[in-house]
């Protein structure tokens, strides 16, 4: 496998060199494929350098963002499936977040006593730096409307898992970071639409309960069902009688909602109803893979794999969807994010420290408050029909956060916190990547 990541590693410098003649040439017909090329065979070669293996999922990202640009028209429609439509970015987004769910567990969340003080600083700095940050960027960069918006949206979502693998790599509070990407990620449906109201309701038109309703779609829902997975793990047989039970209620209670409710309500009950529906998807999700898993238990270790690939379709869609726009404010976007990016981790380690969290648990929390979820920004630009303005900012921060994550966690790592206790992290605690 490695001898195979050379010969990518190989391709990748003969197609780079190809390219810059070409580029010196102008010859775009050339070009164009041959930049393709280069950043797919240089995201497939860096499997083969290993202290270079773990940039391979951003130079995936980057690859992503590379074909977008260069072939915007071939990411509109496949064989007559747009792309950018709605129903099939929910499903994707929620395929994003079941597969980061199954590498949750009900157990993240027992920390929480012991860690009370330093989850309440986290969770304070995440959701109060990063939306101010945003809006502070479009004043000075003067970006449009809908891509400011964007820039407060990405600043307002949760933390992601990648918070938790820059953390593990650091060698920082591991458990700390784990319940922070929770709990962060439990209270988005309020605090999100909330600061976008606050912040950016004068950019664009947000419909906070609208919104709301999107994020428990787009987040809670497909967690829910990834919790209710790994409590089927450690489930008595009378509680998965039970959990069954539960879920034929549940399959009857979609049919209904289907070919009866949907019909004959209106308004906010007809809301309510649906939504309701998705919560009894949520179960009959969960106890499904959890069937899958008894089966093959190996699919957890596949999921991962799946939300890549699901993230890799949205930055593609979205930098094909926004290419005119990234032509005139790319570079300007990439400044933001890098200040933005920058700014999270100064604030959020300073801030903590500042507020007596202990100097290993503030680089913890300046990985929270640095690195957002990309993919719940994608996945509620593409709810709201903007995935081309206001899904920019995903598409162009979430490669740097990896970048400097990646740097920052090794940097880090070369030096660790003196008189550090000696006890260990719970083994129980997942370590993704």
């Amino acid at each position: 496998m490695k001898q195979l990541g050379k010969i990518f590693l190989i391709l990748s410098c003969i197609a780079a060199a190809v390219l810059l003649v070409s580029v010196l040439m102008q010859q775009p017909a050339l070009y164009k494929p041959l930049a393709v090329l280069t950043a797919v065979c240089l995201a497939i070669g860096l499997g083969a350098v290993d202290f270079l293996k773990g940039y391979r999922y951003t130079a995936c990202i980057i690859a992503a963002v590379v074909a977008g640009m260069m072939y915007p028209e071939a990411f509109k429609n496949w064989g007559g499936v747009n792309l950018r439509d709605k129903t099939l970015i929910l499903v994707i987004i929620q395929l994003v977040m079941f597969g980061m769910g199954t590498h949750m567990s009900l157990k993240d969340f027992s920390g929480i006593a012991t860690t009370g003080k330093g989850v309440l600083v986290g969770l304070f700095c995440h959701f109060s730096i990063m939306p101010l940050m945003g809006l502070l960027l479009t004043k000075v960069f003067h970006f449009e409307p809908e891509i400011a918006a964007g820039i407060i949206l990405i600043g307002s979502c949760s933390s992601g898992l990648a918070s938790n693998v820059m953390v593990y790599l650091a060698r920082a509070n591991l458990v700390l970071s784990v319940i922070v990407t929770a709990m962060a990620t439990m209270v988005a449906p309020f605090l999100t639409p909330l600061l976008m109201k606050t912040l950016a309701g004068t950019l664009i038109e947000v419909k906070f309960i609208d919104m709301m309703i999107e994020i428990i779609k787009i987040v809670l829902v497909p967690i829910g069902a990834a919790l209710l997975h790994d409590y089927l793990k450690r489930a008595s047989a009378t509680q998965k009688r039970i959990i069954n039970i539960i879920c034929m209620f549940c399959i009857l209670w979609i049919l209904a909602i289907i070919f009866f409710l949907q019909k004959n309500t209106a308004g906010a009950l007809q809301q309510s109803i649906i939504l309701s529906g998705f919560f009894a998807g949520a179960v009959i999700a969960g106890v499904v893979y959890h069937f899958l898993y008894t089966r093959f238990p190996k699919i957890d270790n596949i999921m991962p794999v799946i939300s890549m690939f699901g993230i890799i379709y949205f930055t593609t869609v979205t930098t094909a969807a926004g290419r005119d726009n990234l032509m005139k404010v790319g570079l300007l976007l990439f400044l933001a994010s890098a200040i933005h990016n920058a700014a999270g981790y100064f604030f959020g380690y300073w801030l903590s420290r500042l507020f007596g969290i202990d100097k290993n648990s503030s680089r913890t929390i300046a990985f929270e408050v640095g690195l957002q979820n990309g993919g719940m920004a994608s996945g509620i630009a593409g709810s709201m029909g903007k995935l081309g303005t206001v899904g920019l900012a995903a598409a162009v921060f979430s490669p740097w956060m990896n970048i400097s994550g990646s740097i920052l966690a090794n940097y880090w790592r070369r030096r660790p916190v003196k008189d550090l206790p000696a006890k260990k992290l719970e083994s129980d605690v997942y370590v993704p990547g």
